[in-house]
């Protein structure tokens, strides 16, 4: 069984999805401390041609709360205005308003964190996209908070039979391969493919929200996409 384990993103790169593709079981790891200024409620979408910040406001952040414990702002005003920044930026898309329902079903949910909004948007896009893997999230699943950096990875690994874990090129400075070969699981990383695409009539702008991906790309193009990895 392989298995990911991978901080929630709010509709992260097309690479976190190919990661998703290419394992049996991937968990959110929403039980770690919530990053100020990192990425699991920013993004990047394109306008005008230049990658441009979106940001979803959390309330009370701090890095002593864990992602799930982190609240969305309690103003809906801004669920609006980055619906409008969406449409704004992708109107003219050949796939807007497919994307765009599937953006505002999101973004106008009730969520009870920053998490569950992360976990949601990657669940919508992996339900569009017809990405079957089963995605666990591991503040309800897991009780291990005990443990620290590897040793609670392969904690994971070990309650869910993993015979293999799978991260992305960034894990390669994080995880040790002996620690992992003592404990029996083997470990491996994704090499995204970088495939382009037209966007507009603008020069490529690469590493953008997935919804960048699926507002220029119907599915069947973006399931190519999916498989568009190497296995090292």
């Amino acid at each position: 069984m392989k298995l990911a384990v991978m901080q929630p993103y709010f509709f992260p790169y097309l690479g976190y999805f190919q990661l998703l593709h290419a394992v049996d079981r991937f968990v959110s790891y929403d039980d770690v401390n919530f990053i100020k200024q990192g990425w699991i409620n920013r993004n990047f979408i394109l306008m005008g041609c230049q990658p441009l910040r979106i940001t979803v406001p959390v309330s009370g952040a701090s890095s002593f709360k864990t992602i799930a414990e982190t609240p969305l702002s309690p103003n809906p005003a801004w669920q609006g205005k980055l619906l409008k920044t969406l449409s704004q930026a992708y109107a003219q898309a050949p796939f807007f308003n497919p994307v765009f329902t599937l953006a505002e079903s999101v973004v106008r949910e009730r969520w009870d964190s920053v998490a569950g909004l992360a976990l949601g948007s990657i669940q919508a896009v992996a339900n569009y996209l017809g990405i079957k893997t089963e995605i666990r999230p591991s503040a309800t699943q897991y009780d291990n908070r005990s443990f620290q950096g590897t040793s609670r990875v392969l904690d994971i690994c070990r309650r869910e039979g993993a015979a293999a874990y799978y991260n992305l090129p960034g894990g390669q400075n994080l995880y040790d391969p002996s620690t992992f070969s003592d404990a029996k699981v083997e470990l491996r990383f994704i090499q995204p493919g970088e495939p382009r695409y037209r966007q507009f009539a603008c020069a490529y702008v690469p590493h953008l929200s997935i919804l960048d991906v699926l507002m220029f790309n119907d599915r069947e193009t973006v399931s190519h996409f999916l498989a568009d990895y190497r296995i090292k």
